[in-house]
């Protein structure tokens, strides 16, 4: 059964600090096995990502063929009904809108002195977007990933999925293509993100790679970071909802529901200032369960993981929300504002009775690549900086120089370095 916390009981301290601290993960540690599979697609190239695609996905690459052709995803697309293209064509262009807002502006400005400084953005050469094959195949996911690289301006971005049985999924495909990506291949796995990262005979090499996986692909973006630029370490997806205790029960069941068919290990947690609240929507989740074609996969989430905390005002949540640091909270109350701004750790904010996080999921325009496992606390969501890069310049004139220099060898000669005041001072002429 889901935890049951009342925040005024005795001894509420010490459960709330264990539902915080508790690792929702699966089971087994799989380091050492991306560790080795890493070194083969270092020293194998090609033949490491062949024969591991062959042993785990059943597919041989060489006979099918490494990579999915423009032809195929253009079919894909076009393959689409004209409602799901439709819906397709919303999301892009919302997400894209939403990115296109976030592009940074870099600044360049010359100081009283006379010495020039400013920031300029770039944006890497190569991307790498990972989609999962498997429970979560989802084209949303590529909307989400691609676009904010495109709009970023990357030249090439290098999708990898896996395509167990030879099967590749037409709605990621049919979004691939709508979103821009360059060239999409049919590996997975942390051979594919290895492969990515290093760069083999067949696989571009790239300077990020963003994506969702499972606790593979999570470990080698984690080994692999450093040589490659990451999105983040994501794990199990989670949601906590705020409720004053006058919404709709059946609409909280199925909001906490949508999050935990995501994954066994997915948590749903509502906080909610009333009991009668908490007893009702505990009973619209058993009504609603039996109903999901996901039920094994939510009931799993929601009876190992789920959890219904009541406080006795609003305000009381707010430390609780803060401590959670949640990948996604509802403020689903009257007034959302005055709790969205004592609201320090979340990765994604939902305010109000008609915004449900599922919205986001999909279309809204905000991304949905967000910190899961209390990471929001330092960690944001994907954005187009993370397919970017800062570069700092600095220009001094001759008279500027003269102004900032003698300081700056000063300091060198502190520091107990003289080729640093050295490299000032001659240009100074008194070296």
């Amino acid at each position: 059964m889901p935890l049951r916390l009342d925040a005024g009981a005795p001894g509420f301290a010490e459960a709330f600090a264990g539902l915080v601290a508790d690792v929702r993960a699966s089971a087994g540690d799989v380091a050492a096995d991306v560790r080795a599979i890493i070194a083969r697609v270092a020293g194998e190239g090609d033949a490491a990502v062949a024969e591991l695609t062959e042993r785990f996905d059943g597919v041989d690459l060489d006979a099918q063929g490494w990579e999915i052709g423009p032809a195929e995803l253009d079919a894909a697309l076009h393959g689409l009904s004209p409602e799901l293209r439709a819906a397709l064509d919303l999301a892009a262009a919302r997400i894209r809108a939403f990115h296109l807002r976030q592009m940074p502006a870099g600044n360049d400005a010359t100081d009283a002195v006379g010495v020039r400084t400013g920031v300029r953005w770039t944006p890497v050469d190569a991307a790498g977007l990972y989609v999962p094959g498997g429970r979560a195949a989802y084209p949303s996911s590529v909307l989400m990933n691609a676009i904010p690289a495109v709009v970023a301006g990357v030249r090439d971005l290098i999708m990898v999925t896996p395509t167990p049985g030879g099967e590749a999924n037409p709605l990621v495909l049919a979004a691939a293509r709508l979103a821009g990506v360059s060239r999409v291949f049919r590996i997975g796995g942390a051979q594919a993100v290895a492969a990515l990262a290093l760069g083999t005979g067949r696989i571009p090499k790239v300077d990020v790679i963003t994506g969702p996986g499972n606790a593979w692909v999570a470990e080698a973006k984690r080994q692999l970071y450093g040589t490659v630029g990451i999105d983040m370490i994501a794990g199990p997806s989670e949601v906590v909802i705020l409720s004053d205790g006058m919404n709709d029960p059946a609409w909280l069941a199925a909001d906490l529901l949508a999050q935990a068919e995501h994954d066994p290990v997915a948590q749903s947690i509502l906080i909610t200032t009333s009991e009668v609240e908490a007893d009702a929507v505990m009973a619209a989740v058993e009504a609603a369960l039996p109903a999901l074609s996901t039920e094994a996969v939510a009931r799993a989430s929601w009876e190992r993981y789920g959890a219904i905390i009541t406080v006795e005002a609003l305000q009381d949540a707010v430390p609780l929300l803060n401590l959670l640091a949640a990948e996604h909270a509802q403020l689903m109350i009257e007034d959302p504002e005055p709790i969205f701004a004592q609201l320090r750790h979340a990765g994604s904010v939902f305010l109000g009775r008609h915004t449900p996080e599922a919205v986001g999921d999909y279309l809204a325009g905000p991304n949905h690549v967000l910190p899961t496992g209390r990471r929001a606390r330092f960690a944001s969501g994907l954005s187009v900086v993370d397919f970017m890069k800062r570069t700092t310049f600095l220009d001094c004139s001759a008279e500027g120089l003269a102004a900032i220099g003698p300081a700056g060898a000063l300091l060198a000669d502190t520091e107990g370095l003289p080729a640093h005041a050295a490299s000032i001072r001659l240009r100074m002429g008194n070296g």
